[in-house]
């Protein structure tokens, strides 16, 4: 029995079946590349799902942890940090948000946005119901849950009241959805885990003014396209739409956890103190990891690198020519292939030659690589898929098209 085998076995007797592991334990990281524990190298087109901004074990990343581990690592949020404040003007700066929440992740930042929705909705006289979209991802608590997939929701009942899907990227739908009831509506500006479904310019901008008309808040999920993953750091200035609140997390850390909860003013004095709080949110070494990650993204420019990058892949990909595959969706270094078969054993393929990328909504492959992952490394990527694809063509299953593949959104 192989390392990987064993290591494999003696999971799965001791943590929760709640993920569909790969047979590979990682043991290092370097760049783009890591390591598994028979010494097998891969080429990380996934990036801890878009986590891995800088790649593995940046050496700015780390002397900043060591840095901070050694001075401050936490404390409380009764008291104020040097790195906590820093992290907050800087985002504030960044986004043009006026306020800030530090949390550890994206289910927290998403639950804490609606928080404060809902707390603001109601000072505006209006409901606490807030509208998702189809084909939406939020997380995997018990609230985000009710904002996603039913699937995902099946077996938990009841699930949490007050939260009510739309078609996605229609916007006569969204007009008929909103009644006195509707608080808050909250939209990825491109949908991840619904198959990197990218929202239409027109319909993200219309659907802002007619919240703002409406009074009802709009919130942008940013915890996948934010921090630098679309081409430019936030996916709302790809748009040109600035939303109420907004929710970061994934990139932000660039593998540390952290996410954050910003707010415009408007929306934000509705909360006073007592109404949310976090004991390890903001603590000092996550906002270390993310002042660097900040840092290394502007000083690298890796946002105009994300952009380039994502138009190279694209246009290889395209020349792939392969009969399978439909369309590439999806903005930067944030691109889903979506394919006329179900993309799990294309994935499985591609981790055989040594690439990591995954399977998302059936039939669409994923690629969210480090954002300055090189050229070399992404040709290898796209040598991969061409010769898993040759390699898998008689025995692809067809996959019945979903609703937005069979809308041509691109």
């Amino acid at each position: 029995m192989s390392l990987n085998q064993t290591y494999s076995e003696r999971d799965q007797r001791v943590y929760l079946r709640s993920f569909n592991r790969y047979p590979v334990t990682a043991v290092s990281g370097q760049g783009s590349r890591f390591v598994d524990a028979e010494g097998n190298e891969y080429i990380d087109a996934l990036a801890g799902i878009a986590v891995n901004a800088l790649g593995h074990s940046h050496p700015r990343l780390v002397d900043a942890l060591t840095a901070q581990a050694k001075s401050l690592m936490h404390v409380s949020n009764f008291v104020l940090t040097e790195p906590q404040l820093q992290l907050s003007e800087r985002l504030v700066a960044l986004s043009g948000m006026d306020r800030v929440f530090l949390t550890n992740s994206g289910a927290e930042s998403v639950e804490a946005c609606i928080k404060i929705a809902r707390k603001a909705a109601h000072a505006r006289g209006r409901g606490g119901t807030v509208l998702f979209a189809e084909g939406s991802f939020h997380g995997r608590t018990m609230a985000t849950l009710a904002m996603g997939k039913p699937a995902y929701a099946q077996g938990f009942e009841p699930i949490p009241e007050g939260f009510r899907q739309v078609a996605f990227n229609d916007l006569e739908a969204l007009r008929a959805a909103i009644t006195d009831d509707v608080g808050a509506l909250i939209l990825e500006p491109i949908q991840g885990e619904g198959g990197v479904r990218p929202a239409r310019p027109c319909y993200l901008r219309a659907a802002a003014e007619l919240c703002q008309k409406e009074g009802i808040v709009l919130i942008f999920d940013e915890v996948q396209t934010g921090v630098g993953r679309t081409g430019a750091w936030f996916a709302k200035d790809r748009y040109d739409v600035q939303p109420d609140l907004m929710a970061l997390a994934k990139g932000l850390g660039g593998g540390f956890p952290v996410g954050a909860a910003l707010a415009r003013e408007s929306v934000a004095k509705a909360i006073v103190p007592g109404d949310h709080g976090s004991t390890f949110g903001g603590n000092p070494m996550a906002c270390a990891a993310a002042l660097t990650v900040l840092d290394v993204i502007e000083e690298e420019d890796l946002c105009r690198e994300a952009h380039e990058k994502g138009r190279w892949l694209r246009r290889r990909i395209e020349k792939i020519g392969h009969p399978g595959i439909q369309r590439i969706r999806g903005k930067g270094l944030m691109l889903g292939l979506v394919c006329g078969f179900n993309t799990k054993p294309l994935a499985a393929a591609m981790l055989e030659r040594g690439v990591l990328a995954n399977s998302t909504a059936g039939n669409v492959l994923r690629f969210v690589p480090a954002l300055n992952i090189p050229y070399a490394d992404l040709e290898a990527i796209v040598e991969a898929l061409a010769d898993a694809l040759e390699a898998l063509e008689p025995a692809t299953e067809p996959v019945k098209a979903s609703a937005a593949a069979a809308s041509g959104e691109a």
